[in-house]
């Protein structure tokens, strides 16, 4: 069956919205429960970002492959498993998703308690940081280049295992989508309490980007070069590497 390159990349914007509607949703919303454990915060987040993931991709890897993170793009159309020509569309829908999504998100908060209203504000909707421009404390604790290294190591697995397990000639390539979200879910637990876990541009540039119009919470979009740079580094080494495990012709 074949999709147009209206249907993919449509796919790719509802997938990036549910990704940063219910994962940065629950960034957000999760930080003024009262009592609740910063661990369990942790937890439920991780949860968040790789169950949306692997839903999204359950329902649309067959139309687009279920990207919805420009790293995973790049690096797809870097080992020629994507038109060239599609890229563009794609990272357009993924941006665009992604905006929309968080923008819901600070709908919903802007109609809470402002006890609500100002962790989302403090924390830049729920954006990755470094410790640099004026980025609040906790968790921004950890130099640029300790950030980068982490974000580039764990997009790195986190895209190679995409690539091995979608291969064709995966056997259990039915089950993709539950090793993609799971292992998202693992990245964010080691990630989380270091920089709040990007492995995705777009997860960082769509809060930075919305939570730009407060001028405490501009450091969100000075930072998110990083989260472009690292993540999409990760993501074309992991290419690279995937071709050491092609099987031989024949």
């Amino acid at each position: 069956m074949a999709w147009n390159a209206g249907q993919k990349y449509l796919a790719e914007f509802l997938g990036t919205f549910g990704l940063l509607l219910i994962g940065g949703g629950a960034a957000v919303f999760s930080g003024t429960f009262s009592g609740f454990d910063p661990n369990a915060r942790v937890v439920l987040v991780s949860a968040a970002v790789g169950l949306t993931v692997m839903g999204g991709a359950y329902a649309f890897g067959e139309i687009s492959g279920g990207h919805f993170n420009p790293a995973v793009t790049l690096s797809m159309a870097l080992s020629k498993r994507m038109p060239i020509r599609d890229v563009p569309g794609y990272l357009l829908a993924q941006v665009t998703g992604g905006i929309v999504g968080i923008a819901v998100v600070l709908g919903i908060a802007a109609g809470g308690s402002s006890d609500q209203y100002n962790f989302a504000q403090g924390g830049a909707l729920g954006s990755q940081c470094y410790a640099g421009f004026s980025a609040p404390l906790p968790p921004c604790y950890y130099s640029l280049g300790s950030v980068f290294l982490l974000e580039v190591v764990l997009t790195f697995v986190f895209v190679l295992v995409i690539h091995l397990v979608t291969r064709p000639e995966n056997g259990a390539k039915n089950l993709a989508p539950l090793a993609i979200g799971l292992t998202l879910v693992v990245a964010n637990l080691i990630a989380i309490n270091v920089d709040g876990a990007s492995l995705n541009p777009v997860r960082s540039f769509s809060p930075a980007l919305v939570s730009s119009v407060w001028s405490s919470a501009q450091w969100a979009i000075k930072e998110s070069w990083l989260f472009w740079v690292a993540p999409i580094l990760g993501g074309l080494l992991a290419s690279v590497v995937e071709r050491a495990f092609r099987p031989s012709p024949g």
